[in-house]
């Protein structure tokens, strides 16, 4: 993948849009995890923190995490207008997923959302699937081939991905697929245009 997506890129992006959390939490993430039993979640690639902030104010324990310091700067910010509570919850880091590596198996719930790592995502995903504890779940949320939204790099084909290939990753001896599908959303961008994106979801269950 290009050396575009590393912290450089990423720094300069929300410089440049400071409201994206004002969008509320990712609807794929609410519709596969809310009715998950509350444990222990990580958000890899957090970015402004809306989906880390709805998981904490629905009673997760979260280790957030994005190579910008800006976005979790921006992160921490809007989290404060939700109160002590969800601010308790959540343990903003910076950290480079390329590099950093989670505890294995020690998440109830592991997400990323459209996260491109400058380095191989099969890697990235690898150890976000490692670090989902036995009966826990999995949720990768990601940009599908059909996917055209006017962003920088809509035009890098290494930010598309479909389900197979996201199912394909993981061992079907350790792993259930509950969800690998494509789907459809509306979106509003920062410019105020709708559009409809188009998702790759996969959600899956690590046998106990």
């Amino acid at each position: 993948m290009s050396a575009e997506f590393g912290k450089a890129y990423w720094e300069e992006r929300y410089r440049g849009h400071t409201a994206l959390h004002r969008s509320g939490p990712n609807p794929q993430l609410v519709a596969e995890v809310g009715d998950l039993r509350p444990g222990t979640a990580l958000d890899a690639g957090c970015g402004e923190g809306a989906n880390a902030i709805w998981l904490a104010s629905h009673g997760w324990r979260v280790t957030a995490v994005d190579i910008a310091s800006t976005a979790l700067r921006h992160a921490r910010e809007y989290a404060e207008t939700f109160g002590d509570d969800v601010v308790s919850r959540i343990d903003w880091a910076e950290a480079d997923l390329t590099a950093w590596t989670p505890a294995e198996e020690h998440f109830d719930l592991v997400c990323a959302h459209y996260v491109h790592p400058a380095a191989s995502r099969q890697i990235v995903f690898r150890r976000l699937a490692a670090a989902v504890a036995p009966g826990g779940t999995l949720l990768i949320v990601d940009h599908h081939p059909s996917h055209e939204p006017a962003l920088s790099h809509a035009t890098v084909p290494a930010v598309h991905i479909t389900p197979a290939e996201l199912a394909a990753g993981l061992d079907s001896d350790r792993w259930d697929i509950a969800v690998a599908e494509a789907r459809t959303r509306p979106a509003t961008d920062s410019d105020g245009c709708e559009n409809t994106l188009h998702d790759a979801v996969l959600r899956a269950r690590k046998r106990p």
